[in-house]
């Protein structure tokens, strides 16, 4: 794998494309930390570090860590990148239900260019909406966040809100826009999938804090809880295991087998060939996790403000049981990841269009007849491999909490031992490294993994391809990367012990 990587930077269209990559990237870490002009993020941070397992925790948590850390430092980049996401999936399931948005997609290019533009005016739009209600959110702290005391905690904002509600709205639409503009940069001229990546790349932000809570629990004095080191084993062990059942289960396939039969055409035979049809075990993603944990919020802040207005004990009981920690909140999350898995699962898989295009091609499930049969059995063997796939997640999920509740892990390392976060960043890794190895396999360079990899025709030109490759260009963009290293090092000095 190292000499992949190696070779990942002698090819220069490849070497580019990761550079412009990496520096976009850092452009939107840099977003991250710019606060808006009047707001004082340390009341924010402070009640975030306090509200473990409670409603505005888990609120806050969730979409803290989709903006990378952004929310809770009140930077100009708050939104993150889910206003566009929101937008795409909103316009996405649009085109499984509205007829005029579903020819436009089947258009071709022009007609998606025009989802894309009107993805993009909406995303504008939902910018708006959100950064208004949070900048009134955090006017009245205590309304949305339950436990919020200024008197505790101190005011969020400091200058006049009228002109503060005006100008922040507009600095966070401009982040989330410049956020949209470097994901589209990223997938044209980058490595590809750019807005992926931007999620990715906050959620790992985090490790050099998760590393530091860690150390700060090995190395405890005697007395105050600490884990030991068969705890510490323990962990590891659990951590390798989550990360490989998520690779597995994201690269799990039912193949389908699929004959095609001979056709005459004149005088050439096409078809009478076998392949086959891949269907994934988890084929809605990490999409039913995000959709349950945010409507399992709702009913909780409903039920509890409600108890609160009309002092009525049995709302407030019945909401509390909806927090995290709680059985009722994983009974109800598991139901909801459930449904949302088929949900997306009958949106998004069309077993009838299947069938169809495997008919209209002359191909055939062997032992199954064509057309209607065709889709029911397609339909069959999906609802059981989406069984499969919502338990998985179901467990994938919960494995944080069960951490941070059952043996006392810190939240900030709980969160990489499985939930949403890591579900999305080990697919976006993955998709990321295929990427790099289709350009890889395309120049006859070995790939990051060693089954299917096409070598060159012979070892002396392998040998030839390695001797001339520039060599000072790879030595400069290792010195680039060391230099931005070392600047990261010394502010993150400067910050935690000189200021």
């Amino acid at each position: 794998m190292l000499s992949a990587f190696t070779n990942s930077m002698k090819i220069p269209e490849l070497r580019s494309r990761i550079l412009y990559t990496l520096a976009l990237l850092f452009v939107s870490r840099v977003g991250a930390h710019i606060p808006l002009p009047g707001l004082d993020p340390k009341p924010l941070q402070d009640f975030f570090t306090s509200q473990v397992g409670s409603t505005g925790g888990a609120l806050m948590g969730l979409y803290n860590m989709f903006t990378g850390g952004a929310l809770v430092k009140g930077a100009v980049c708050a939104l993150g990148i889910m206003p566009y996401i929101s937008a795409s999936i909103i316009f996405q399931l649009m085109t499984a239900v509205v007829p005029t948005l579903s020819r436009l997609q089947q258009e071709g290019d022009v007609g998606r260019q025009k989802l894309t533009q009107y993805t993009r005016y909406a995303t504008v739009l939902i910018c708006v909406i959100q950064g208004a209600l949070l900048i009134l959110a955090l006017e009245n702290p205590g309304r949305l966040f339950s436990g919020y005391d200024v008197n505790v905690y101190g005011d969020i904002i400091l200058i006049n809100r009228s002109w503060f509600l005006a100008t922040s709205v507009v600095f966070m639409t401009a982040g989330t826009l410049m956020l949209m503009w470097l994901g589209e940069q990223i997938t044209q001229r980058g490595i590809g999938n750019g807005v992926s990546l931007l999620i990715t790349i906050g959620i790992l932000a985090d490790i050099p804090g998760a590393a530091q809570t860690l150390k700060t629990l090995i190395l405890a004095p005697v007395g105050v809880q600490a884990i030991s080191m068969p705890q510490l084993l323990m962990m590891l062990v659990l951590f390798v295991i989550v990360i490989a059942g998520i690779i597995m289960i994201t690269q799990g396939q039912r193949k389908i087998p699929v004959q095609y039969a001979k056709r005459v055409v004149g005088q050439k035979v096409y078809g009478g060939q076998s392949s086959f049809l891949p269907l994934k075990v988890n084929y809605s993603g990490v999409m039913p996790v995000i959709f349950a944990a945010a409507i399992l919020l709702f009913p909780t802040q409903i039920l509890s403000q409600l108890g609160a207005a009309f002092n009525l004990k049995f709302l407030n009981e019945f909401a509390g049981n909806l927090l995290r920690g709680h059985w009722m909140y994983y009974s109800g999350y598991s139901i909801l990841i459930l449904f949302f898995s088929y949900f997306w699962v009958s949106v998004m898989f069309k077993p009838i269009q299947i069938a169809d295009d495997l008919k209209k091609y002359g191909g055939y499930i062997p032992g199954v007849r064509p057309g209607e049969p065709t889709a029911q059995f397609l339909d069959f063997i999906m609802t059981r491999l989406t069984l499969a796939g919502a338990i998985f997640l179901t467990v994938i999920a919960v494995m944080p909490d069960f951490l941070l509740f059952e043996f006392k892990v810190p939240q900030r390392i709980a969160y990489f031992f499985g939930g949403t976060g890591m579900l999305i960043v080990v697919g976006v890794l993955l998709d990321t490294m295929r990427q790099l190895e289709t350009f890889l396999l395309q120049r006859h360079y070995d790939g990051f993994l060693r089954k299917g990899r096409i070598r060159a025709r012979s070892t002396a030109i392998a040998s030839a391809i390695g001797e001339a490759a520039d060599l000072k260009t790879v030595g400069r963009l290792w010195l680039i990367l060391g230099l931005i290293f070392l600047t990261g090092m010394v502010f993150w000095f400067i910050r935690h012990f000189v200021l």
